[in-house]
């Protein structure tokens, strides 16, 4: 029998191939379209919307990355994907004034917080139940 939480995993792990898939596409409209986000004088941003897109772009591949282990069973990617979501949640929170459409980012934040809850609600039984679809 299918334990309950093995559903929750998988779920997670979907979500974090999701949520590192749009975290990627964020970074690549910030390469492509420099204007896309709004920066106002008053606002402190260390380095330019290029550069930062290409660090949101490589870590959504992360993320993206971490769900196919999750999805494989890989126990580590758990504990890793809890970390990445967890960033890139204080990431979100972080530009959430500086876009034009908050109302995105805030969804995304609320993925990251159900990922993190799916990933440290319960644990058991998913390794060996991933063990025993591919025998």
């Amino acid at each position: 029998m299918k334990p309950p939480m093995a559903g929750w995993i998988a779920f997670a792990s979907i979500m974090l191939m999701i949520v590192g898939t749009i975290t990627a596409c964020e970074g690549l409209i910030a390469i492509l379209r420099d204007n896309y986000y709004a920066i106002h004088g008053d606002q402190l941003i260390v380095f330019d919307t290029t550069t930062w897109g290409w660090v949101t772009l490589i870590w959504g591949l992360l993320v993206t990355i971490t769900g196919f282990c999750l999805f494989g069973g890989a126990g580590w990617a758990r504990w890793i994907g809890v970390a990445f979501v967890a960033v890139n949640l204080l990431g979100q929170l972080a530009w959430l004034g500086n876009t034009a459409y908050p109302l995105w980012t805030l969804v995304i934040v609320g993925l990251d917080v159900t990922v993190i809850y799916a990933l440290t609600a319960r644990w058991g039984g998913y390794s060996e139940q991933v063990r025993e679809t591919r025998a």
